[in-house]
């Protein structure tokens, strides 16, 4: 069953940005939020191991120790 949300005190500038992009989009603003919100709670599918592999190969990773390396830096946000 849907459930209705509210938020309150809003800054009048958010307001403001939020309907410039609901035009821009060509939505409501109501349409907008929903769009902003679903965007917010998707979860991509999980990669197979043919996409790990694919990703591995067009990175060119020729030892494991790159690949240590950027899985490092992407955790450490380098």
């Amino acid at each position: 069953m849907p459930v209705n949300l509210s938020i309150k005190t809003v800054p009048d500038d958010m307001v403001r940005r939020l309907r410039v992009r609901a035009q821009r989009h060509h939505r409501s603003l109501q349409g907008e939020l929903m769009a902003i919100l679903e965007e917010a709670v998707h979860q991509p599918a999980p990669l197979s191991p043919e996409d790990v592999l694919a990703e591995v190969r067009r990175l060119g990773l020729a030892t494991p120790s790159e690949a240590v390396q950027m899985v490092r830096e992407a955790r450490d946000g380098r």
